[in-house]
């Protein structure tokens, strides 16, 4: 295909690969490794191998592109491979962090609440910066409470920026369980950090009418 550019789209590159060549997988790896540590990082972020697992998700990229039928789903196919090894793993290693219960009834399943979402604002002053990496934190660690299979759900949507249906696809199962799975995941991290929430604008309100706003 003449000289690889990282401008190529996947389906490009991804074709030029199950013909052999090199220079394109090289490309398709480099255009992707950043994506798919952030994703590693984000499903567990306690494991300190997320370089190597990083290199073992495009071993198996490498293995198993040729038997990519549509090579306009790459993406899909790639998160998947990530969320396989993730259980792969998971299975091998000793449970270290805790988990809660998260089987109350979740009364809405189609909320878009961006809680997990981290913008980062240079324009903050110093102490909203402070206030917003105190909360980067708490979400942080709501969220690795998160039983696993709600945890890459909602890692995949929010943070991922996924669809619906690209999720169902790398996870393997139904559209309504993904659905379901991040319903209730939003609805346990709204729980953890509503007392958080609530009392810094409280805290704020009482700042403002000290100060006769």
């Amino acid at each position: 295909m003449g000289k690889v550019s990282s401008h190529f789209d996947d389906e490009t590159l991804v074709i030029a690969c199950q013909t052999g060549d090199r220079e394109a997988m090289e490309t398709l790896v480099k255009k992707h490794q950043r994506s798919v540590y952030s994703l590693l990082y984000q499903l567990a972020p306690d494991w300190s191998d997320t370089s190597d697992l990083a290199q073992e998700v495009f071993i198996r990229v490498y293995k198993g592109i040729h038997s990519l039928r549509n090579p306009k789903t790459f993406r899909s196919w790639l998160n998947q491979i990530v969320v396989n090894l993730f259980y792969d793993e998971l299975r091998k290693r000793p449970r270290r962090l805790p988990t809660i219960s998260i089987d109350a009834p979740i009364e809405s399943e189609n909320g878009e609440s961006d809680l997990v979402r981290e913008i980062p604002d240079p324009s903050l002053k110093p102490d909203e910066r402070s206030l917003v990496q105190e909360l980067d934190q708490l979400v942080k660690k709501a969220m690795a409470q998160l039983p696993e299979q709600f945890r890459t759900a909602i890692v995949l949507r929010e943070l991922q920026g996924l669809s619906y249906e690209e999720i169902a696809v790398a996870i393997n199962c139904e559209l309504g369980t993904v659905k379901s799975r991040i319903a209730r995941a939003r609805g346990r991290l709204q729980e953890v950090l509503s007392p958080y929430l609530d009392r810094k604008s409280t805290e704020k309100k009482a700042v403002n009418d000290s100060n006769g706003n």
